[in-house]
């Protein structure tokens, strides 16, 4: 093993930000890892193919989705996908306008796909992003579409920052010391009461292995980030890199007394300054979306 292939270093959730040893990721905060770039996998390039059964879904009606990563140029090799936060696909479905949220995780068929049955609860557009990671290669972030037949509600706009919200008697509350802005790792808490009192993020239950699962999609132009928070002093502690300016529609999951609570909140990124972030790093985010763990 040469000199540079023993320090190449990578985030696993994005392999596009690279380092040395004991450098963290720009984007997500995560430590780098040592990556292979010798191997077949992490060249390779990966899509995932994606279908509806029935293939027009209806408002309110089971349709079975089905999704079969395949491997560019050997589309008849089976990927095998590693698991990732106790899932092997984790897929978010929101309406256009991000007004309705579901998490939910398609399940492995001997085909080699992922199933899972939904039922969409209204009629209209949906973005459907699919989060994976093929064993051995780069983690994955596919964005498809779905239009669903039934009633169109008119489109919900976003007009404003929303840094509290309340779900099942708890309430979120995001505090930043400064403004969102682009181009740099943005740190803020989140802190959770009950009837006015702190609650200790530490009392929660693992959720898909962890205290509590954050996905922010932009409003604009749907960027895509799942972050995964950790707890410092009973208080949640997020970092997230946003590629573009904007509000930004966020969903907090964590569960207690195995109930899973969902709280939405919507952060205003302003545009950062030129030369803002790590210049050792690469930004780009592929044509698919981005993601922060």
């Amino acid at each position: 093993m040469d000199d540079a292939h023993e320090h190449t270093y990578a985030c696993p959730m994005h392999p596009e930000v690279t380092g040395k040893k004991g450098d963290t990721c720009s984007k997500c905060g995560m430590p780098l890892e040592h990556k292979d770039v010798t191997s077949d996998a992490a060249a390779a390039t990966y899509r995932m193919d994606f279908r509806m059964e029935p293939a027009q879904p209806e408002m309110n009606k089971p349709v079975k989705l089905v999704f079969t990563p395949r491997l560019v140029g050997q589309e008849n090799q089976p990927v095998a996908l590693d698991v990732v936060h106790e899932k092997k696909l984790h897929l978010i479905i929101t309406s256009s306008d991000l007004r309705v949220f579901d998490h939910i995780h398609p399940e492995y068929q001997a085909d080699g796909s992922y199933v899972v049955e939904h039922r969409f609860p209204e009629g209209g557009p949906f973005l459907l992003f699919a989060d994976y990671k093929p064993t051995g290669g780069d983690h994955q972030m596919t964005r498809l579409e779905a239009n669903v037949e039934g009633p169109v509600l008119p489109p919900s706009e976003i007009k404003a920052e929303q840094r509290m919200g309340k779900a099942d008697g708890y309430e979120m509350t995001i505090d930043a010391k400064a403004a969102f802005a682009t181009g740099s790792l943005q740190h803020f808490l989140a802190t959770v009461t009950k009837g006015g009192k702190p609650v200790d993020a530490n009392v929660f239950e693992n959720y898909l292995g962890e205290k509590a699962h954050v996905v922010i999609i932009g409003a604009k132009d749907k960027d895509y980030l799942h972050v995964h928070p950790v707890v410092e002093n009973g208080a949640f502690d997020l970092h997230a890199t946003f590629p573009t300016p904007g509000f930004y529609k966020g969903w907090f999951q964590f569960q207690t007394g195995g109930k899973l609570h969902v709280i939405e909140f919507v952060l205003n990124v302003e545009q950062g300054e030129a030369g803002d972030g790590h210049a050792d790093h690469d930004h780009a985010s592929s044509e698919e979306g981005t993601h922060a763990h």
